[in-house]
């Protein structure tokens, strides 16, 4: 699809999910009619991440999940990445063989076009997972502590189609030559960041999307993330900026319940990783980042 058919495309689709066409017509299924369990007792939870080039922030991901493990969760860690991703691919390697009660680790492979649309992943967990809850997100967030342990408290006999964090915690804007991110590109380690270098940002959170969307495993299986669109499961040769968010809580009826799930924390950083450092687009993104961060 050219540069010009692809911005047609995902303007038709923006504007359908803004409410100008049903929903009806884009749906499969209709998730009123998708019977959810109200799971009690240690309940399955699988955490599903993209990585692109940011090792350096999956090695802190990761490493909550060593740091902060919580006995209250039966944990799948599923990370989509690109087979030769250099900056990955070694974090995988020394996750993997690491055993820690509790978390299974799954690394899924995926050709790059596919990786870039963050929906084709999201929507290949979804389908197949086997948890009670899945939680969609991003390789910045950390899980730190008491943030599963209170998660799992809360999900007790929640049939919620999906769920999100009410407050989110981020570090400042962090330059490329910060501590915490040369820390992090040394190489495969386990990392942490003190939790007082987080603090509440963007107020109170009235929508599960980006990283914070916690869905229900019934929910995902009958529904899928985006399945029923095609778009959003077409890959891409560029990453995709992720507009399927707001198309999946459009799809599945919800903007998601919030829950006090403390200590969600993400690693804020200026330059993104996954674009052309000196070009002039990422020059303009970093421009704006730091303001709306002032």
């Amino acid at each position: 699809m050219s540069g010009f058919g692809e911005s047609v495309v995902s303007m038709f689709y923006r504007l359908a999910v803004s409410g100008a066409l049903p929903v009806a017509w884009f749906r499969d299924v209709d998730p009123a009619t998708v019977e959810k369990v109200k799971k009690t007792g240690k309940l399955k939870l699988e955490i599903v991440s993209h990585c692109w080039r940011y090792g350096h922030f999956l090695t802190y991901q990761l490493s909550s999940l060593v740091n902060h493990r919580t006995d209250k969760l039966d944990i799948t860690m599923t990370v989509f990445h690109v087979p030769d991703d250099d900056r990955v691919v070694p974090v995988l390697d020394y996750f993997g063989r690491m055993e820690v009660p509790g978390v299974t680790w799954n690394w899924q492979p995926l050709a790059k076009e596919e990786l870039f649309r963050r929906s084709i992943g999201r929507n290949r967990a979804a389908k197949n997972t086997t948890a009670d809850w899945i939680w969609f997100t991003d390789a910045d967030i950390i899980f730190h502590e008491d943030c599963l342990d209170t998660l799992a408290d809360l999900l007790q006999g929640r049939d919620d189609g999906l769920v999100h964090p009410n407050i989110g915690l981020g570090t400042k804007l962090l330059p490329e030559d910060d501590e915490i991110l040369e820390k992090g590109r040394e190489g495969p380690n386990l990392l942490e960041i003190p939790i007082d270098q987080f603090t509440p940002y963007g107020g109170p959170r009235k929508k599960a999307k980006g990283p914070h969307q916690i869905t229900h495993g019934d929910i995902a299986r009958a529904c899928g993330y985006c399945d029923s669109i095609k778009y959003y499961q077409t890959p891409a040769p560029r990453w995709m900026k992720t507009y399927e968010d707001r198309a999946f809580r459009w799809l599945i009826g919800t903007h998601g319940t919030p829950l006090e799930i403390p200590n969600v924390c993400q690693i804020r950083h200026i330059v993104k990783g996954r674009y052309n450092k000196n070009s002039f687009f990422t020059k303009v993104r970093k421009f704006i980042r730091k303001s709306q961060d002032q």
